[in-house]
């Protein structure tokens, strides 16, 4: 309760601020609209997933936007996009912030703007194989061989760490983030660069996969919130909810339950 009296407020105080009216900002945009449109490609698990039996969208990115929403007191629009065209959808500002575990990196911070981030210290680059091939990598030069099939999802940071550091693997392009999985269960490809809770999530739910990497990831980075640049009230206030429901507890409870595994 005390969380969103603190959020009216600041939104009350942007409204009521000069300077806050002399450009239109997305807050005041979003409430006259009484929605937010959030972008997202819902094939991430845990991050952000459509439940194609029932229509709706699930993970930490979906709580997130949930809490967002209620916090602004609007309704969710879902702006589904893809990640080759998440960049650029963004900056055409077909939604008003994306969510969809989206990595923080300088490449989209110079173009774009991120929020602060979450799951700091959780996220990694690691691989997905199947459990009778586990032993087989250890390294990235195990996997970085001709003979061996890294199959990617194009358009995001996974392809992006596969191009830079496996060039002599036969990397295999799949569109649809969420079946490579189990492309790699019934031996499509051999590997599948993906993140520590991704990974996590496929062992749990197909015990012919492992992730033999997965506490030693490659990479370590957190996730954040996307939106256009230009617009500092706005993005002060996504940092704002963030702040709250880290400071209140409620982050760490969604961290637990969806990038740790942690009920």
């Amino acid at each position: 309760m005390l969380r969103k009296i603190f959020l009216a407020i600041f939104v009350a105080i942007i409204f009521l601020s000069p300077v806050g009216n002399v450009e239109a900002g997305h807050l005041e945009e979003i409430l006259a609209r009484g929605t937010i449109r959030i972008g997202t490609t819902g094939d991430y698990k845990p991050m952000s997933y459509l439940n194609k039996k029932t229509g709706e969208y699930e993970g930490i990115d979906a709580e997130l936007s949930k809490i967002i929403a209620e916090s602004l007191g609007v309704k969710i629009e879902y702006v589904p996009t893809t990640w080759p065209t998440l960049t650029q959808d963004t900056l055409d500002g077909k939604f008003d912030i994306a969510l969809c575990g989206i990595s923080r990196n300088y490449a989209r911070e110079k173009v774009l703007e991120m929020s602060d981030g979450y799951g700091v210290g959780i996220f990694g680059k690691t691989i997905l194989c199947r459990k009778a091939d586990a032993k087989k990598f250890k390294t990235l030069d195990d996997i970085n061989k001709p003979n061996v099939k890294v199959m990617i999802n194009p358009g995001g940071t996974n392809e992006k760490f596969a191009l830079a550091n496996l060039k002599n693997a036969t990397l295999i392009v799949h569109n649809e983030n969420a079946e490579i999985p189990h492309q790699i269960s019934i031996g499509k490809a051999d590997i599948m660069i993906t993140e520590t809770v991704e990974a996590l999530n496929y062992i749990k739910a197909d015990k012919n996969l492992a992730a033999p990497l997965i506490s030693k990831p490659f990479t370590k980075h957190s996730c954040g919130i996307l939106m256009q640049k230009g617009d500092q009230e706005f993005l002060n206030y996504i940092n704002f909810v963030l702040a709250e429901i880290r400071m209140d507890g409620t982050l760490e409870k969604l961290e637990n339950k969806y990038l740790r595994g942690i009920e």
